[in-house]
């Protein structure tokens, strides 16, 4: 093992974050212009500026621990090469490891082997030094898992899932193709309790989904909290096929079948809400990784303020929803709320004198005087199928989960021209690209033209506490990159920073939406029977009056509601 003792840190961190970002520039894992914007709000809020790389998402936390070892050169140490146990005669505080991103990970008579997430930070190894009196070798870590290890090591949730996982004892190792010793396993106690504290620490974390993924050599327990994976603390690679097992259970799947994916839902109540799991299972080189998707009927509120509509882009957006025939589409990645966006849209729209019927896949949450159809591809019912059904059934609005291909494109394109609204979502980035995504798929330019009404295209932004952020004066450098003159009178512009409280230690708590809306105009129609690329659709959108998502997310920021790291890191926009 190379060791480094604290003084062969270099004393500059400064110089030290010049010479790791060069190392990401000359491994190609960040970008020129990506490092230029970077310093300059750097220069604005202040802190490290490897820390704000990766904060932002320009830089991954592996590949700045690996520039850092090759620069520093020391160690790497990962995740499935960590210690089972802590090293006994190392007594540092919980609160300073989780704050410094360090974690001692062995020990001998004279040093203490330190792993560390920011190792051009000098104070913590030289506090370990001074508190144990010592040799600190250094490695480094991926902060992330830095976190996750102190966790299981020291912190408060060791005891309640230690002493679940000690109750199960060497049985969870036996062998894995057993599947009624698998069953009787996973209907035990122990298992039943450890899987409840993982859904229950979901619950608690206000987590979105729950990834549970087995590994070579361990378990992880990842949750999605406000948009972004935190590692928690994980049951040992041995309990693996039990804990996945009494999942599949709960969602009435198979558990003898381990080759294909299956898809589930698990009913339950924690801490007095009334919840609704998806579960999804796929195989993997280690084997199954199930993902729950946790909606809480009870908290989730169908309406446009809150999910992030501005009044002058509501206005716009119910002009076009109101309109009685045509197709309204709303578009964006996996995870960006388009499905709500639908729900909120037809709540509004739900009223005795008119009848809206949806096919899903699946049914995220059930409105009263709504028909919804749930897709089930496997008998032959799927979205073009579904509408075949649906139009014989007299409705005046129909919803469709997805545009999945030409098929359900023509079915929703005949419903439009034959008089019903149709809502239905894409994948696509933006509100043009809805438009030739349309034309790849198939769809006549002239159907097209006559039917679509309106994209809109949205992303999830991380919401600031409102109690805690902190405003500041934005320098006159950022203000005149991203050109925030536009969108305020104030002088001097202001923006705000999270500041981590007892509430939330990210400083920010939920999410809203970013978005862009593309109405259809007689020169934008023009512009399709051209094809012309989504380039020259969305410049005569924007001279129409759209604003764009990047645009919406920066005057979100200005206005508190988010931050401009949060815009760039959803938007990648420069």
């Amino acid at each position: 093992m190379n060791a480094a003792v604290a003084q062969d840190i270099a004393p500059t961190p400064e110089h030290l974050e010049e010479l790791i970002s060069q190392q990401l520039l000359a491994r190609g894992r960040l970008k020129e212009a990506d490092l230029g914007r970077a310093r300059r709000l750097l220069e604005e809020s202040g802190g490290s500026l490897i820390s704000l790389l990766t904060r932002i998402g320009l830089a991954s936390e592996r590949d700045v621990a690996e520039a850092s070892s090759d620069v520093l050169g020391l160690p790497l140490m990962f995740a499935k090469d960590f210690p089972e146990a802590a090293p006994a005669n190392v007594q540092l505080s919980l609160r300073f490891m989780k704050q410094q991103a360090v974690c001692p990970v062995a020990e001998g008579e004279d040093w203490v082997d330190l792993l560390v997430g920011d190792p051009q930070d000098p104070f913590p190894v030289d506090a370990v030094r001074l508190a144990t009196g010592r040799e600190v070798r250094v490695l480094i870590g991926i902060r992330s898992e830095i976190g996750d290890l102190v966790e299981r090591l020291y912190g408060q949730g060791r005891s309640a899932m230690g002493t679940i996982v000690e109750s199960v004892g060497e049985d969870g190792a036996r062998d894995e193709d057993d599947v009624e010793h698998l069953r009787d396993l996973a209907s035990e106690a122990p298992v039943i309790r450890l899987v409840n504290l993982i859904i229950q620490r979901g619950v608690e974390a206000r987590a979105s989904d729950i990834h549970i993924e087995p590994f070579e050599n361990r378990l992880k327990v990842r949750y999605r909290i406000d948009g972004v994976l935190e590692e928690a603390e994980s049951p040992p690679g041995n309990l693996t096929a039990a804990v996945i097992s009494r999942v599949k259970i709960m969602a009435k799947l198979n558990i003898a079948e381990r080759r294909l994916p299956q898809d589930g839902r698990i009913m339950l109540r924690v801490q007095g809400k009334e919840l609704d799991l998806r579960v999804s299972t796929v195989p993997t080189a280690h084997g199954e990784s199930v993902v729950m998707r946790i909606l809480d009927r009870q908290s989730v509120v169908f309406d446009f303020h809150t999910l992030g509509f501005t009044d002058q882009f509501l206005s716009q957006f119910m002009d076009v929803l109101q309109l009685p025939h045509g197709i309204l589409l709303v578009t964006g990645p996996t995870g960006s709320g388009k499905t709500t966006t639908l729900y909120t849209a037809l709540s509004q729209l739900n009223t005795p004198d008119v009848k809206i019927i949806t096919v899903e896949d699946p049914v995220e949450y059930q409105i009263e005087g709504i028909n919804q159809i749930q897709a089930k591809p496997q008998i032959g019912l799927d979205f073009s199928h579904a509408l075949r059904s649906i139009v014989r059934q007299d409705p005046d609005i129909i919803m469709i989960g997805e545009m999945r291909d030409l098929e359900t494109a023509k079915i929703a394109i005949q419903s439009a021209l034959t008089g019903h609204l149709v809502l239905s979502t894409l994948h696509t980035n933006n509100a043009a690209g809805g438009i030739t995504r349309l034309l790849d798929m198939g769809v006549e330019d002239y159907l097209l033209t006559s039917t679509v009404n309106g994209i809109l295209a949205q992303r999830l932004v991380r919401r600031l506490e409102p109690t805690h952020r902190e405003v500041y004066a934005a320098l006159p450098e950022v203000v005149e990159e991203f050109d925030l003159r536009r969108f305020t009178d104030a002088d001097p512009v202001t923006l705000y920073r999270p500041m981590p409280s007892a509430l939330t230690p990210t400083g920010y708590l939920g999410r809203t939406t970013i978005m862009e809306f593309l109405v259809m105009s007689d020169p934008l129609r023009r512009l399709v029977m051209q094809h012309a690329d989504m380039g020259v659709i969305e410049a005569e959108a924007r001279k129409e009056g759209m604003r764009t998502m990047y645009e919406d997310g920066l005057v979100k920021s200005i206005h508190g509601v988010t931050t401009i790291e949060e815009v760039l890191r959803v938007t990648q926009e420069s």
